[in-house]
């Protein structure tokens, strides 16, 4: 049995969104596949995700010099150790995102800080930092309005190009992305885009 986290980062829902109706499948698909795994669903929108601010630079500090944390302190440090505690226990990640002025949404932004722990998702060496999560798997599915995998614009893309960049960075040996783009700018062929990312998630979610 293994466990995936399904992340989702859109304020809109799958009859709304395509990437969100795009992961609804998928995750539909996999669970159909899987019985046996374990699925939990982190709607980012709907979570207590800390930002990195000074309660959290003053919390870490005082657990190094041993100094009592104030509320707030304790309070985002303990919540930012339980999102990284939970996303090691995984071991597969979905992350469903639109793409949003060529990246993600910034509550994205702020899981990741939130698990991105040296000791826990990677560790600093002589010869470098080293990713920890060397036994995971990842998949991004993305919704894009224009096209970005092709072409002149697909160096624009920063949402996709960044998350590959974290779990080379935490290890992960399996990257895997799908993208359901164009449809902004071919509103005629929007039914026929949103169908087929429906459709190749369905198919991915069979051998993730």
């Amino acid at each position: 049995m293994a466990k995936l986290l399904y992340i989702t980062a859109h304020p809109l829902n799958e009859g709304a969104s395509f990437s969100m109706a795009a992961g609804k499948a998928f995750i539909d698909t996999y669970k159909e596949v899987n019985p046996n795994d374990e699925v939990e669903h982190i709607d980012l929108y709907n979570e207590n995700i800390p930002s990195i601010d000074l309660d959290v630079f003053n919390g870490w500090g005082k657990l190094k010099s041993g100094t009592e944390l104030s509320a707030d302190e304790k309070a985002k440090v303990g919540r930012l150790s339980e999102l990284c505690d939970q996303f090691i226990s995984a071991d597969k990640y979905v992350f469903v995102t639109p793409m949003w002025n060529f990246s993600f949404p910034p509550i994205m932004k702020a899981y990741i800080d939130a698990v991105c722990v040296a000791g826990k998702t990677f560790k600093y060496t002589a010869q470098g930092s080293v990713g920890l999560l060397t036994d995971k798997k990842a998949l991004h599915i993305q919704a894009r309005g224009g096209i970005y995998s092709v072409g002149p614009t697909a160096e624009m893309e920063m949402g996709h190009r960044y998350l590959s960049t974290i779990m080379q960075f935490f290890g992960v040996p399996s990257f895997e992305g799908l993208f359901i783009e164009g449809h902004n700018a071919m509103p005629e062929k929007a039914q026929e885009i949103k169908e087929s990312g429906i459709a190749r998630a369905k198919d991915l979610a069979h051998t993730f």
